[in-house]
């Protein structure tokens, strides 16, 4: 005898099926019963750990269409056991398997402040390791004319630096005009900190906010919107949320990816 379902619910009233993504770590998620919304560290027994940008862990079951990527339901499953090669860097560089370090060139690319260096590192730095690149920070720019001639760049050690807020007629841009080494190159960004080279978007916010002049600009973001003061793990929070560079302004992706080119192009 032939069996039938005996699922009479009409069409209509199924539910669509939804994406099922692996709960790769570092993938952000939002679990909607909750509005938690944190990167995944960990996934086991059923279960996925997510940490949101103040560091808190939550745990949830990984249940079907639990979860909200990017705004649409996704049902989260658990990783293949084997390794996933990406094919592309984080900077969007075709990815070079079994690529070993370059011997380190004389050439270097200085930033500003380590925060600067972590986010580099962050999406440039398997670039960085095939070419043979170290970034460096300085702590600030006040003394970089004395730095640059101490570094003493030519043709096979050329030196690219990294300012923040270079902007025309700011400090930053008088100290910029005052290195005139053919084989130094100064390169900035317009933002008053690299955390906002970092989307909004990738954040959760709307914008970054606009902090009164006179205040400690990181702490006055952090206040306004509603984070601990603890700039140091408001950082790593961002951090964390940047998988590529796709989570970066083009105005700072354009001056690392041509700082990259000129110390690693032979000078005349």
């Amino acid at each position: 005898m032939r069996q039938y379902s005996a699922d009479l619910t009409p069409p209509w009233k199924k539910p669509k099926p939804v994406p099922e993504v692996p709960a790769e770590a570092g993938l952000v998620v939002e679990e909607p019963g909750t509005g938690f919304c944190g990167a995944v560290i960990r996934c086991e027994a059923g279960t996925v750990t997510l940490e949101d940008r103040f560091g808190k862990h939550r745990v949830f079951p990984m249940e079907p269409r639990g979860f909200l990527l990017e705004g649409r339901v996704v049902t989260l499953v658990r990783p293949a056991s084997g390794p996933v090669r990406p094919s592309r860097t984080a900077s969007g560089s075709v990815a070079v398997p079994s690529a070993r370090a370059r011997v380190a060139r004389a050439g270097r690319i200085y930033v500003e402040g380590r925060h600067d260096a972590e986010l580099v590192e962050r999406v440039w730095g398997d670039d960085l390791r095939v070419e043979g690149v170290v970034v460096e920070y300085l702590e600030g720019v006040d003394d970089l004319p004395a730095i640059v001639d101490e570094f003493g760049p030519g043709p096979d050690a050329r030196l690219g630096i990294l300012v923040d807020h270079l902007v025309p007629g700011t400090k930053e841009w008088r100290i910029a005009q005052s290195v005139t080494s053919e084989h130094a190159l100064v390169v900035g960004h317009p933002y008053i900190d690299i955390w906002e080279a970092v989307k909004p978007s990738s954040l959760g916010i709307e914008a970054w906010p606009r902090i009164p002049h006179g205040q400690d600009w990181k702490t006055g973001v952090c206040r306004s919107l509603g984070w601990p003061e603890n700039t140091g793990a408001a950082w790593q929070a961002i951090l964390g949320r940047v998988r590529s560079y796709k989570d970066l302004e083009p105005e700072l992706l354009g001056r690392v990816e041509e700082l990259i080119d000129f110390v690693t192009t032979p000078g005349d």
